[in-house]
């Protein structure tokens, strides 16, 4: 199927931390996606220059509305720009859904296992949320890595008490008063607990910076996860 550009409109924006905000887009004719997939995003200057990024789709599909998760970067040539200027009314073009191996369906009914370096967390978001609304009873355990208490996204989300997801994060710089681990990067002993929970056949979503991902599927293995199950998602 060929993938056509399609005007969106901004219509709502969220602050996530002070660098990161979801967007809320109109899409007329949007088709749906599945959690997990992304979205190219395309946006044109006045002269014709035109630059393209990829960002993760944060929530399950609901009409022709869709949810972009941005982190802004420093001298970002395109995620400044949409996380704190593009007004809202105003219209870009995206291309998708785009992805079809980093998705969970809500047929599957084996443990999951989700593990998200910062703004990675994104696309696990859309899983947990098309979790809770498909009533799955499959165990969800999220593993989220962050560098302090004050970049944690979905802070609401993830702290409401579900008990059919468990949520352990993870900090790499400052933790919070009262935390028993010292701040420091990915463990093998961070991931063991909840990859002792999963079924042989559990699938492990992996989603983060680039270094991120490959040190987590590093340790997976090593913990003896096959890595047919481990799907990645990264960028850099």
């Amino acid at each position: 199927m060929t993938l056509v550009w399609r005007r969106a409109r901004l219509v709502e924006r969220h602050p996530q931390t002070a660098t990161a905000r979801s967007l809320v887009f109109t899409v007329p004719e949007w088709s749906g996606h599945l959690p997990g997939q992304h979205v190219d995003v395309r946006l044109t200057a006045d002269d014709g220059y035109q630059a393209v990024r990829s960002y993760s789709l944060a929530t399950p599909a609901d009409g022709d509305r869709i949810e972009l998760g941005v982190q802004s970067v420093p001298d970002g040539e395109v995620s400044p720009y949409l996380a704190d200027q593009l007004p809202p009314g105003a219209e870009v073009e995206v291309r998708g859904p785009l992805g079809n191996w980093f998705v969970w369906r809500s047929e599957q009914t084996e443990p999951v296992l989700l593990v998200a370096g910062g703004s990675g967390v994104v696309p696990l978001a859309a899983m947990i949320r098309a979790h809770r609304k498909a009533e799955s009873r499959s165990p969800f355990h999220l593993l989220y890595s962050v560098r302090t208490p004050d970049d944690v996204w979905y802070q609401d989300q993830l702290a409401d008490g579900d008990p059919s997801l468990d949520v352990r994060i993870v900090y790499t710089r400052q933790a919070p008063p009262g935390s028993t681990r010292t701040p420091g990067r990915l463990t093998p002993d961070d991931l063991d607990a909840s990859a002792a929970r999963l079924k042989p056949n559990s699938p492990v979503y992996v989603c983060g910076p680039t270094g991120f991902v490959e040190t987590a599927g590093d340790l997976l293995v090593d913990l003896g996860r096959d890595p047919a199950t481990i799907r990645t998602e990264r960028f850099g």
